[in-house]
């Protein structure tokens, strides 16, 4: 008799749904940007090109980037932050990306940072999470 009312303590609190289709706290794109810029120039203003530190560093400034925009609280929106390193040795450069997009709430922004030796982009998808 014991383990049934135990298993009653536990049944699944369900709640209803709200049928609310938008967020309260919208992504605004410029404050993004701004922080990833921000962030972006500070960590690569006085750096080098290194190709062995340069996937080391690309995570970590991913890492602060995801911070800075978690911190933003934005609700309802998920991110995928992702950071490029290139050196610059006269070469042409092709990058491209596949998601399946809700263009209504969907959305990104970059961030550009260049330097004598290598160009830095950063990418902040938010895709809206229902």
């Amino acid at each position: 008799m014991a383990s049934y009312t135990s298993r009653a303590n536990r049944t699944k609190i369900r709640y209803a749904n709200t049928y609310r289709l938008e967020p309260h706290n919208r992504f605004l794109d410029y404050l993004v940007r701004n922080k990833a810029q921000v962030i972006l120039t500070n960590k690569l203003q006085e750096a080098k090109y290194d190709g062995v530190s340069s996937p080391s560093l690309c995570a970590s400034i991913s890492e602060e980037i995801l911070k800075a925009v978690k911190e933003l609280d934005f609700d309802r929106y998920k991110y995928v932050v992702w950071v490029l390193i290139v050196e610059k040795a006269h070469q042409a450069m092709k990058v491209a990306s596949r998601w399946v997009w809700d263009v209504q709430r969907d959305t990104w922004v970059s961030a550009k940072c260049e330097t004598e030796t290598f160009i830095a982009l950063a990418l902040v998808m938010a895709c809206y999470y229902e």
